[in-house]
């Protein structure tokens, strides 16, 4: 049995293009609990053989209410704009929102790590001062995601070495770098993402 659902496909129309969206239910057990995580895909009506992809983990604070402490937020709008921009030079492309909060620590923890970082702990000092690891998440549905479409092939948004290495599990990888500009509350946050945690910025 295979471990999600996969919904309907719906389409989406958006600031930055018309896209389709589809969710992915992913069925985890956790302490003899099942615990869904529902995922989405939204993605371009046509994909070519190589599609630009970003993989997005949800940031609320970021991505929903303009949070200035990360970037997470500004690359998920970049993303959305350079996917609708190579769908209409014939190439097309996907964007991951993956369901793992705060890099799989969950939004309540996340918050308490916010509190610790006023405090001056940097990201992930924070996290692991809550008990966590640097990073948290689990990418193993996005494999299932790029299978359910029989994509190989990806150019993937992300300064992250580590998600590049996770997805080449799945599929043979492209780097695309994705930038934007930093302000006064999330400088710290960026050095720490570079120095700490090798991010290419």
């Amino acid at each position: 049995m295979e471990n999600f659902e996969v919904s309907q496909r719906a389409k989406l129309p958006t600031r930055f293009g018309n896209f389709l969206i589809q969710s992915f239910r992913e069925l985890r057990k956790e302490n003899n609990c099942e615990c869904p995580l529902d995922h989405l895909v939204i993605f371009t009506d046509s994909l070519s053989e190589v599609p630009l992809v970003r993989v997005h983990s949800e940031c609320l604070t970021g991505d929903v209410f303009g949070s200035q402490k990360c970037d997470c937020g500004g690359e998920l709008a970049l993303a959305m704009q350079k996917i609708s921009q190579n769908a209409q030079e014939g190439q097309g492309g996907m964007l991951i929102y993956l369901r793992q909060e705060g890099r799989g620590i969950g939004l309540f923890n996340k918050v308490n790590a916010y509190a610790l970082q006023d405090e001056g702990y940097d990201t992930v000092e924070a996290n692991e001062a809550l008990g966590f690891k640097s990073d948290n998440r689990d990418y193993s549905i996005v494999g299932d995601i790029l299978n359910y479409y029989k994509i190989k092939k990806i150019r993937l948004l992300t300064n992250n070495p580590g998600k590049i290495q996770a997805m080449s599990q799945y599929v043979e990888v492209i780097r695309d770098s994705i930038i934007v500009p930093s302000n006064c509350y999330n400088q710290k946050y960026l050095n720490t993402k570079k120095s700490k945690l090798g991010h290419l910025l």
